[in-house]
């Protein structure tokens, strides 16, 4: 009986890890509820016609085409961003739960890396023209160390709503105390404030 469950077990496992991702449809595209008409513009966004010709960024910057920015991508699996590095700029450590990231550099170069389950890190330099993958769910960030010249690359996701979990801010800007956060880092409360002051921009 006990390896009659275990068998069950593993093969529920097994089909739920094959079911992960976006859930299929049963339609050819999803219209919001209220839409009456449906048409070539329902299906193009624009959002993205901002970068042409604009200054170059001061801060690091992320311009998403996600099914909240673009409706038609419902049930399509897929959303891209585009992300503004200037030079010296980051974007820290985060996750995204839902789906695998694809990268590709348009200009510039770029430092990223990402950390698996194992707590190995996997780091690398792309040039102009590299692409990189991060794996879904794992940590991983993108930074541009060259101090003079801007990095711009085009994000690709699996899925239509990936999720963004910044470790920074989901571990020091929400409410978990502070002598648990003090403790999980092997340091004070002080040093704590501290950082919680520089991620709000108190410091």
């Amino acid at each position: 009986m006990k390896i009659k469950f275990f068998t069950v077990a593993l093969v529920l496992a097994a089909l739920h890890g094959t079911m992960a991702g976006d859930p299929d449809i049963l339609s050819d595209f999803i219209v919001p509820s209220g839409t009456k008409t449906v048409d070539g513009n329902f299906f193009t966004f624009t959002g993205m016609r901002v970068l042409v010709d604009a200054p170059e960024a001061t801060t690091f910057k992320v311009l998403k085409a996600s099914m909240a920015e673009f409706p038609a991508l419902n049930g399509q699996s897929v959303s891209y961003a585009v992300l503004d590095f200037p030079p010296g700029s980051v974007n820290p450590p985060h996750t995204h739960p839902r789906a695998s990231e694809l990268l590709f550099v348009l200009g510039g170069s770029l430092q990223v890396g990402f950390v698996d389950t194992t707590n190995r890190l996997f780091t690398q330099t792309l040039q102009t023209g590299d692409l990189f993958v991060f794996p879904k769910g794992l940590v991983h960030f993108q930074y541009n160390g060259d101090g003079k010249n801007q990095a711009l690359a085009v994000s690709a996701f699996g899925s239509a709503n990936a999720g963004t979990v910044s470790v920074p801010n989901s571990v020091f800007n929400t409410s978990i105390d502070d002598g648990v956060l003090a403790m999980s880092f092997k340091t004070d409360v002080v040093t704590v404030r501290k950082i919680k002051d520089g991620l709000s921009g108190k410091i």
